[in-house]
């Protein structure tokens, strides 16, 4: 037969989890969420069984060895996801197993589960802590992991006979297997929240999703007053083709710099505004946002290092800024978590895309993000750039990104970090000294597949707020090496 049955799949209620298993949580499946204590498995598992449960399809709630359900209730309610009208009308029911687990084992609770199961005939079954009885049994007896086995057989077998979705929720350790659980499970997630140094970030894995095909590696998460909620590594393909036509240019709203690209930035490609603190990286981003929305073209502004509110008052386009976010044509976005992820800073900019309909992107700066940054995601920031940077231009939108470097007089340096390379177009910022004055200096360093211009051009910030770009400086040798000299003259003016 070449007929294929169709799984069907149910919504995890879990931000980020579907697209991570693959589509959604196998109908019928049994699977084990496992992982250290205080990562979030109980949370996941009722996430999960109220995102499911409904009067159609009832969930029952088994707890052995642990909490009572009235304490876990008591912290569960918390939850944006905990509906009580759900309890209320049996579509969601609770009960202990700690008295049949302590006095028949494995055997009363396997009988104590089919009995319910087969009066009830829910749909959603959560059995935590699974993990508790198991210890106990393999503990208290010789040949306790033959009785383990037996037990995840009959088990799984009474669970699928009676069309069930099953959750078992088991704490252990890292790199702890349990051979009949692991192999009996359609699905396996694990979580986790390693430490390093001063900072915890949550983990979750799919080490195995029969039947679909999960995105593998270790996604970050975090637990908030809403619930689980899951950042995945990779992203879905981008939505819009990444077809990046030259004759298509986006002004920058700077007189002049668009001259020196032939025009303006090429549509969809991501920038590199590079230089030392007060050299107007920061303006020159904001120009480019207000130049868009005066073309009709939505922005989002990330920042790491001030708070919208503050970010609005001390920007030099504040007011604007104010009046765009009010007509819902800019969203400024605070990312400053110490323990953030490049996943979730993607994710937040990718759903501001997408509300606004956004065609222009700035992340101010490069350097705020990576500060923000968990350490353990730092070591990574080159490849998290690129596919940050990837991901945006794929969706449509121009990206423009700030990134602080101090003046060397030594070497010739784009960025820090070496993440130059990661962008389509760089533009450098720097301090020079002439005549005994502190000038400013801007030149495109990088524009591909363009002709740009190579002059150096001095320009001033204008108290409008503006860059007001200056003429080439001509005349001069060696502006950016510190010691520089008028052409044909050996002596520093």
């Amino acid at each position: 037969m070449n007929d294929r049955v169709a799984i069907r799949k149910l919504p995890s209620g879990v931000p980020g989890f579907d697209e991570v298993l693959g589509g959604g949580i196998p109908e019928f499946s049994l699977n084990l969420i496992a992982g250290g204590p205080g990562c979030g498995k109980t949370t996941l598992g009722h996430q999960i069984m109220f995102a499911n449960a409904s009067a159609e399809r009832k969930a029952v709630y088994f707890s052995i060895i642990g909490e009572s359900p009235i304490k876990m209730l008591r912290y569960q309610q918390q939850y944006a996801f905990f509906d009580a009208a759900k309890i209320g009308d049996g579509s969601v029911r609770f009960i202990h197993l700690g008295e049949q687990a302590l006095e028949g084992g494995l055997s009363k609770v396997l009988e104590t589960i089919s009995e319910e199961i087969e009066r009830s005939n829910p749909g959603i079954v959560v059995v935590d802590s699974f993990r508790a009885i198991v210890r106990g049994t393999l503990a208290a007896r010789p040949g306790g992991q033959m009785e383990l086995t037996d037990f995840m057989q009959r088990l799984a077998l009474a669970l699928t006979s009676y069309e069930a979705t099953t959750f078992l929720i088991g704490e252990y350790d890292e790199g702890e297997h349990d051979s009949a659980v692991f192999t009996v499970a359609d699905g396996l997630v694990w979580l986790s929240q390693p430490i390093d140094r001063n900072s915890v970030v949550r983990k979750l894995q799919v080490v195995k999703m029969r039947g679909q095909g999960q995105i593998p590696g270790l996604h970050t998460a975090r637990i908030s007053d809403s619930g689980y909620s899951i950042f995945p590594r990779l992203l879905e393909p981008p939505e819009i083709a990444a077809e990046r036509p030259l004759s298509h240019r986006v002004r920058t709203g700077i007189p002049g710099l668009d001259g020196l690209m032939d025009g303006g930035i090429p549509k969809g490609y991501s920038v590199l505004v590079t230089g030392p603190s007060g050299s107007g990286k920061t303006v020159l981003s904001n120009r480019f946002i207000v130049e868009g929305a005066s073309r009709g073209e939505h922005g989002v502004v990330a920042v790491f290092e001030k708070r919208p509110n503050d970010y609005l008052q001390t920007t030099p386009h504040g007011e604007e800024f104010e009046r765009l976010v009010r007509e819902k044509k800019l969203e400024v976005l605070y990312l400053r978590p110490l323990d953030l992820s490049i996943d979730e800073t993607l994710l937040e900019l990718r759903h501001a895309v997408q509300r606004l309909g956004a065609k222009r992107a700035v992340i101010d700066s490069l350097s705020g993000l990576e500060l923000a940054l968990a350490p353990t995601f730092r070591a990574d920031f080159r490849e998290s750039i690129y596919r940050m940077m990837g991901a945006l231009t794929g969706l449509g939108v121009t990206v423009m990104a700030t990134v602080e470097l101090a003046d060397s007089y030594v070497d010739l340096r784009f960025s820090p970090q070496g993440i130059a390379f990661l962008t389509d177009a760089i533009i450098i910022q720097r301090y020079i000294e002439i005549d005994g004055q502190l000038r400013r200096a801007m030149a495109v360093a990088k524009l591909r597949a363009s002709q740009h211009s190579k002059d150096l051009h001095e320009y001033e910030i204008g108290p409008d707020g503006g860059i007001v770009l200056g003429q080439v400086l001509k005349g001069y040798q060696g502006l950016l090496t510190g010691s520089p000299a008028r052409s044909g003259d050996r002596d520093v003016p």
